[in-house]
């Protein structure tokens, strides 16, 4: 996740433990939002995403106690009128640009801006959060760009389901949590949910920003190769376009710069030689 107050990294990690502007578990508009009761449309929207429980997929790792991530990050964004200033993250609009538009799908989509900057651009987005609250602000937002009809929500504690689909591109960007995640787990069926071809982007932290509120020097990173062999993909059927570290500038709370590093592992699904899956 990123920091809120970043303004070049439109995320926050709330596992990054060393921002304190970031709650523990999501970046970029990643989790919450007020819903206007007034607004029917918004009640009804709502509604429609707390889906059927048979219409999801069960995680064998289910680590998370029945319903206290939603509590964690419903109290998150309830908490402010907005948490995220609606840019899409760098890396992942950086990325979409070499892609052809297809379906997408945003993992901790939280309020929208990586899913909206994706429908703008001609994708059909199923944006995922655990906060019902940040899936309604997504939803305002893709109304107010235009791009309602390109953005589908659905409410997922992903350490329990997982949508179902193929898509073109899945997007994990600081895909962290303070409570329990199984996230090498969850990043698997990410890449099991892959059409063939498709690409899944997993972007974290690397490095530490300086206006941390405990920035040790010492935290660990994992690199990108650790983060791709920690998936145990099948060599035959992915292959790792991208394991990289770049840096870039970014913007503290109260305005101050900083060259910061990203992890990127970009990782694509390869057809079958026969042409299938």
């Amino acid at each position: 996740m990123r920091d809120p107050m970043d303004m070049s990294d439109p995320m926050c990690d709330p596992m990054d433990m060393s921002d304190p502007m970031c709650d523990p578990m999501k970046t970029n508009d990643r989790m919450s939002g007020r819903m206007d009761m007034s607004d029917p449309m918004e009640m009804n929207d709502r509604m429609s995403d707390r889906m059927d429980m048979s219409d999801r997929t069960g995680d064998p790792m289910d680590m998370d106690p029945a319903g206290e991530a939603e509590r964690f990050w419903e109290k998150h964004y309830a908490g402010r009128d907005r948490v995220w200033n609606g840019n899409p993250n760098p890396l992942l609009a950086e990325t979409a640009r070499t892609l052809r538009a297809g379906t997408a799908l945003d993992l901790g989509s939280g309020e929208g801006g990586d899913a909206v900057h994706l429908a703008a651009q001609g994708w059909q987005v199923t944006a995922v959060d655990v906060s019902a609250t940040a899936l309604a602000r997504a939803r305002a937002h893709a109304r107010a760009a235009g791009v309602a009809d390109r953005v589908t929500t659905q409410q997922h504690d992903l350490a329990r389901t997982f949508p179902h689909g193929a898509f073109d591109l899945i997007s994990a960007q600081y895909l962290h949590s303070p409570l329990d995640l199984p996230r090498e787990h969850v990043l698997r069926q990410a890449a099991r949910a892959l059409a063939p071809g498709g690409l899944l982007l997993i972007v974290d932290h690397g490095s530490v920003r300086p206006w941390a509120w405990d920035p040790d020097p010492h935290t660990h990173f994992p690199t990108p190769q650790d983060i791709y062999g920690g998936l145990h993909l099948d060599p035959a059927r992915y292959r790792p376009e991208r394991l990289d570290t770049p840096r870039r500038e970014a913007v503290g709370p109260n305005g101050e710069t900083a060259t910061v590093t990203d992890t990127v592992v970009a990782v694509r699904r390869v057809p079958h030689p026969s042409g299938g899956a």
